[in-house]
C-alpha cells in the first residue's frame, strides 16, 4: 500500500506575520532603538496607551518615557547586547498625563544591517488584579475567597485615600513613634520644597523644624509635634516656622494629632497650612493700629493741652478786674456754675459776656462737653428755626441735605444763645417749649427728639422794656431771667483799666511778635480818664493799634478828649457829668502845682531815679532831659528820694 505522504505547509506571507503580530494580545511595539522610532504597535499597546497606532507610530518612544530618558537608553542597551531584557522601573505615559505601573519585556531583532527590539508591555495594575482575582478563586475552592474580596476591597479604600491625600490643599505628612516619616502628601512637597522621597524614612524634625525663626536651635524635646504622640495629646499651634529646601522659612500653623492602634499611640499625623502671607498682612495692620494709636494718643495730649490753653484764657479765674462789680461777677459764676439753671447775662456790647458764659460752662459738671454758641443777631430771620432745631433733607428750597440744629449739637452740654434779644417773636415760643421740656422736631420730621441742654442767653438790650413794648414774649423772660448776672460798663468800674490795660498789651505783643511795651503811669491815667463807650473792646482796640503805631518801645494813645456825653446805654458817669465845664480849667499856679506834686509822686516811686526804662521820666512820658531840667526849675532835690541820700 502505497505510503500515503503528509502535504507540504502552506506559505505564510509576511502580511499574515504582521497580523499575526497586530492581533497579539499583548501591547507590542517594534522599536528602531537608534532613531528613537517605533516602527510598529498592535491595537492592545494603543488601548493600554490611550493612543491611535499612526500616533504610536508618529510618537519618539522617549516621549513616551518623560523624565526616564536614561533608563530607557540602559534598558535598551541591555536588551540589544544580551538579545533580552525586562524591567518594572520604566513606566509610560498615558495619553490623559498619567503614568501607567508597567513591566518591559525586550527582545532584540537583527534585520538587514539594522538592530531592532520587540517590546512587549504588561499593566502591572491589571496583572496584580488578575493575580488577586486568581488567588481569590483560588481560596474560593478552598472556602476563604471572602477574605480576598476584602483585602481588594481595602486596597481600594486604600488608593482613595491616596487620592484625597494628593487633593488636599493643606500639607499633611506623618510620623511613627521615633520621628521618623512615613508618608507626605503632594501640598507638604509644593510648601516645602522637599519631595517625599527626600523624607520619608528619615527624622523630618532636623530637616524641616530644627531652628526657630530667630536662629536659636529647636530641640526635638520641646517640639510639639513629637510631644503629640510622646504624651498622646492633640497640639495646636498658631505661629512657628518650617525651613523649606532652599533654607527659607515658612509661617506655619499646624496642628499635631496622636495615632492610636488598640490604645497604643504609634505615631502622629501633621496638618499644616502657610500663613506667611497672612502674617506679613497682620504685622502690617498692627503697625498701622500702632501708629493710628501713637497718632491718636499725641492728638489726645495735644487736645487735652489745647483744653489747657482754653481753661487758661476763658475760665473766671482770667476775668482780669479787681473791681467790686468784677468780684461780684465771680462769686455769681460761683454760686450758678455747678447748677443746670439758665442764666440771663446783661449789660452793654464789649463787657464781656461771653467771657462770663464761657466761665459758667467751665466751672460746671458739663464742662467735658460743647459750649455751642449762637450770635441771634447775625442769623436771618427766615433761618431762626432751621438753625436753632434742624431740617430734613427736602424740608425746603434749598435744603438739600439734613441739617443738625444748634440745639441737637449741644446735647448734653451748654448753648449760649448771645443778643437773645433779636430772636423773632414768632420763633420764641418753640425756644420756650424747647426749654420746658427738652423735646423739639427738625423742620419737615414728625419725629419728636429729646436733649439735655443748659441755657445760657446774653443781650445788651433791656428785656423788660422789649416785654412792655410787646417784643419779647414775658414767659420766655421769666425762664431765661432765673438768674440773672450783670455786666457792668468800664466807665463804672476804672479799677478795672489799669490790669486790663496790661493783660491786652501783654498779649498784643504776643500775637503781633513785636517786643515787649510797658504803661507808663501817665498812659493808664490817660486811659482811666476816658469813658470808654465801647467798653473792654474799645480798650483792646485802641491798645492795639496803639502797639502797632509804637516807635523806640513808646506807645502813643489817640484818645478824644474826656467829655460827660451821653450813651446809648445812659449817663456814662453821673458823678462826673454833675461836675461844670469851669471845674477843669486850671490857673498857672494850680497847673504848677500839680505838675510838682506830679513830678514828687513819680520820683518817689522810681526813688529818685530819672533815666532808664524804669526812671521817672519814662513813667511821665518824657525825656529824661526834659524831666532834669523841670526839676532844676521846681528846685526839687532828687537827692532826697534815694536811698541814703545817693546822688
Amino acid at each position: 500500500m502505497d505510503q500515503i505522504a503528509n502535504p507540504p505547509p502552506p506559505t505564510v506571507s509576511d502580511a499574515l506575520y504582521q497580523q499575526a503580530l497586530a492581533s497579539h494580545i499583548h501591547p507590542t511595539l517594534l522599536v528602531h532603538p537608534q532613531s528613537d522610532r517605533i516602527m510598529f504597535a498592535n491595537q492592545a499597546a494603543a488601548n493600554l496607551l490611550g493612543r491611535s497606532i499612526s500616533d504610536l507610530k508618529s510618537t519618539a518612544m522617549s516621549s513616551l518615557h518623560k523624565g526616564q530618558v536614561p533608563s530607557l537608553v540602559v534598558f535598551s542597551q541591555a536588551a540589544l547586547y544580551h538579545g533580552f531584557a525586562w524591567t518594572r522601573g520604566l513606566n509610560l505615559m498615558h495619553a490623559d498625563g498619567t503614568e501607567i505601573q508597567l513591566e518591559h519585556e525586550a527582545r532584540a531583532l537583527h534585520w538587514e544591517g539594522e538592530d531592532y527590539l520587540i517590546i512587549i508591555l504588561c499593566d502591572l495594575d491589571a496583572r496584580h488584579r488578575r493575580d488577586v482575582d486568581a488567588e481569590a478563586d483560588n481560596y474560593l475552592r478552598e472556602g476563604i475567597a471572602e477574605w480576598r474580596r476584602a483585602e481588594r476591597f481595602f486596597r481600594e479604600i486604600e488608593r482613595e485615600n491616596q487620592l484625597i491625600l494628593g487633593a488636599a490643599g493643606e500639607g499633611i505628612y506623618g510620623v511613627n513613634s521615633d520621628g521618623i516619616t512615613t508618608f507626605v502628601n503632594p501640598a507638604a512637597e509644593r510648601m516645602l520644597g522637599w519631595t517625599a522621597e527626600e523624607l520619608v524614612g528619615k527624622e523630618i524634625h532636623s530637616i524641616i523644624h530644627h531652628s526657630h525663626i530667630n536662629g536659636d536651635p529647636y530641640h526635638a524635646e520641646h517640639c510639639p509635634i513629637y510631644n503629640a504622640f510622646r504624651e498622646g495629646i492633640v497640639r495646636r499651634v498658631d505661629d512657628e516656622v518650617f525651613w523649606r529646601s532652599d533654607g527659607k522659612p515658612i509661617r506655619v500653623e499646624y496642628t499635631s494629632t496622636p495615632i492610636r492602634d488598640h490604645g497604643l499611640v504609634i505615631g502622629a499625623v501633621i496638618v499644616f497650612r502657610d500663613i506667611t502671607e497672612r502674617k506679613i498682612a497682620e504685622e502690617k495692620l498692627h503697625a498701622a493700629l500702632a501708629e493710628v494709636d501713637r497718632l491718636r494718643e499725641r492728638l489726645e495730649l495735644e487736645n487735652a493741652y489745647l483744653q489747657e490753653e482754653i481753661l487758661s484764657t476763658n475760665n473766671h479765674h482770667e476775668i482780669i478786674g479787681q473791681s467790686e462789680a468784677i468780684n461780684s461777677a465771680l462769686k455769681q459764676i460761683d454760686l450758678v456754675a455747678p447748677t443746670d439753671a439758665n442764666v440771663l447775662i446783661t449789660g452793654e456790647s464789649g463787657t464781656g459776656k461771653e467771657l462770663i458764659a464761657r466761665a459758667i460752662h467751665q466751672a460746671s459738671h458739663r464742662r467735658d462737653r460743647v459750649l455751642v454758641r449762637v450770635n441771634c443777631a447775625a442769623i436771618p430771620h427766615e433761618l431762626f428755626e432751621s438753625e436753632f432745631f434742624g431740617h430734613v433733607r427736602g424740608a425746603f428750597t434749598g435744603a438739600v441735605r439734613d441739617r443738625v440744629g444748634r440745639f441737637e449739637l449741644a446735647d448734653g452740654g451748654t448753648l449760649f444763645l448771645d443778643e437773645v434779644g433779636e430772636i423773632p417773636l414768632e420763633l420764641q415760643g418753640k425756644l420756650l417749649r424747647v426749654l420746658q421740656d427738652q423735646k423739639f422736631e427738625r423742620i419737615g420730621e414728625e419725629r419728636t427728639r429729646e436733649v439735655n441742654v443748659r441755657l445760657l442767653a446774653a443781650t445788651n438790650r433791656d428785656l423788660k422794656e422789649e416785654v412792655r413794648l410787646g417784643r419779647f414774649r414775658e414767659d420766655l423772660y421769666f425762664r431765661l431771667n432765673v438768674f440773672p448776672i450783670e455786666c457792668r460798663p468800664l466807665r463804672e468800674r476804672p479799677d478795672d483799666i489799669p490790669p486790663l490795660a496790661t493783660h491786652f498789651l501783654r498779649n498784643i505783643c504776643q500775637r503781633l511778635n513785636i517786643p515787649q511795651l510797658t504803661l507808663t503811669n501817665g498812659q493808664v491815667r490817660s486811659l482811666m480818664k476816658y469813658d470808654w463807650p465801647g467798653n473792654a473792646r474799645e480798650l483792646e482796640n485802641i491798645i492795639e493799634r496803639a502797639a502797632i503805631l509804637a516807635r523806640d518801645g513808646k506807645l502813643n494813645f489817640d484818645l478824644p478828649e474826656p467829655n460827660r456825653r451821653e450813651t446809648d446805654h445812659g449817663n456814662a458817669n453821673p458823678a462826673r457829668d454833675q461836675a461844670s465845664p469851669q471845674s477843669a480849667i486850671l490857673t498857672e499856679d494850680d497847673r504848677r502845682k500839680h505838675e510838682y506834686d506830679n513830678i514828687i509822686r513819680a520820683l518817689e516811686t522810681t526813688r529818685g531815679r530819672i533815666f532808664g526804662p524804669d526812671g521817672a521820666a519814662a513813667l511821665l512820658n518824657v525825656k529824661p532831659t526834659t524831666l532834669a531840667s523841670r526839676i532844676k526849675k521846681l528846685r526839687i532835690d532828687r537827692r532826697d528820694f534815694t536811698p541814703s541820700g545817693q546822688p
